[in-house]
This record gives C-alpha cells, structure tokens and sequence, in this order.
C-alpha cells in the first residue's frame, strides 16, 4: 500500500479515536468522579458514614476494575446497542470504553482525595460549613493536581481500550492496525499505526504533566 493510500485511512482512524477516547473520557469524568468522593465520604470516619454504602459502591467498582476490557466489551453488547443502537463504530465503542474506565477513575478520585489535609476540612467544618461546601470549597480545589493526573492517566488507558476495540468493530487506529495491518502483512502499515498511537500518548501526557505543574505552582503560591 502506498503513502497516498495509508493517509487517508490514517488520518480517518486518528479521528475516529480522538472521538471515542474525547467522548468516554467526559463520560468516565462525569460518572467517576462523584463514585471516587462517595467512597471517601461513606468510608469510616468520613463525613457522610456509611459502611454499607461504601462496601456495596467499593465491591462495584472492585468487579468493574477485575473484568479484561475486551471481556467487558463482548459482554455489554445487548446494553451497547439498547443504548446506541449498534455494536459497531466509534459510537458504540464510547459506551464500553466509558464503562470499563469508570471504575478505574472512581479508585483514582478515592485516592486523590484521600490526600487532602484532614485539617481543613475539619476547619471548614467548624464553621458549620456543609458536605456540599466541603467537597465544593476544599476537597475538589485541593485535590485537583492529582485529579488532573488521573484523568490524564485515564485518558492514556482509555487510548489504549481503544485500540483493543478494533478487534470487535471499533474502527479507530486499532481497527485499521489489525484490517490493514496484521491480516494483510503489511508491517510498515502496522509501525505507522503504533507510531501514531505513541504521539498521541505522549502528547496526552505532556499536556497532562504540564497542566499538573501549573496547577501545583498555583496551590502553592495560594497557601
């Protein structure tokens, strides 16, 4: 296959998996953060206690982190299509993505958020501040370095589900390496695609590292 040939095939896959892991990272953020700050506030000692809450959302998210992502992918396929309405394309792929990534995030917030000085939430506390006020005005603000390098360790991951979701019908860079690649022996094909998806990473993680700098310069000036 030619150069002019892989271009556009390459440059379709780049987008197609910008696409899902843009999409499912939104999704993992939107549903992983608030598990991961309910599994520090149920827990024992935190401020809405709860410990059958917190071993029935801990045990959900411990299944969710134990399946092989493309174990979970094969499974949900009945709720992928009840929810997309297909199986296959970079749509469908933003709902196992997401599902897998969920619970990876949620253990990564407990983490984060754990870091916090107990001290100024007991601060906070003291002067009859809520549980919202506290999650909104101490927990988040001061866990947010490390929330921004999980989320930029989640989107590596999820960059990763998704070239694995090319074996089911994922297209993506994923897809195009096992068609393109692999089936038809092309092994410069094949390079080209790792190549992308290593620039990609790289490029993730320097925007995420940066972002984690500038985030733990300004905490610092603050405090």
């Amino acid at each position: 296959m030619t150069w002019s040939e892989m271009q556009p095939l390459l440059t379709q896959g780049t987008v197609d998996t910008l696409y899902m892991v843009l999409w499912s990272a939104l999704v993992t953020v939107a549903g992983g953060l608030p598990l991961g700050i309910l599994l520090v506030l149920t827990d024992k000692g935190g401020l809405l206690q709860n410990i059958v809450v917190n071993k029935v959302v801990g045990a959900i998210v411990n299944i969710g982190r134990s399946l092989p992502f493309i174990i979970l992918l094969i499974a949900i396929i009945p709720f992928t299509t009840w929810v997309v309405g297909t199986f296959i394309g970079p749509s469908a792929m933003i709902v196992p993505l997401a599902v897998g990534a969920v619970p990876f995030f949620a253990r990564l917030v407990e983490t984060a958020v754990r870091e916090v000085d107990h001290g100024l939430v007991e601060a906070v506390q003291s002067m009859g501040g809520s549980v919202p006020t506290i999650v909104r005005k101490v927990l988040l603000p001061q866990a947010l370095p490390s929330l921004v390098a999980g989320v930029t360790t989640t989107v590596i991951v999820l960059i990763g589900y998704s070239a694995m979701a090319g074996a089911v019908g994922g297209e993506g860079l994923g897809s195009l390496a096992i068609t393109n690649g692999f089936q038809r022996f092309d092994n410069r094909f094949m390079v080209v695609t790792v190549v992308l998806l290593v620039v990609i990473v790289t490029v993730v993680q320097l925007i995420g590292d940066t972002a984690v700098r500038l985030l733990a310069r300004r905490g610092r000036a603050t405090s």
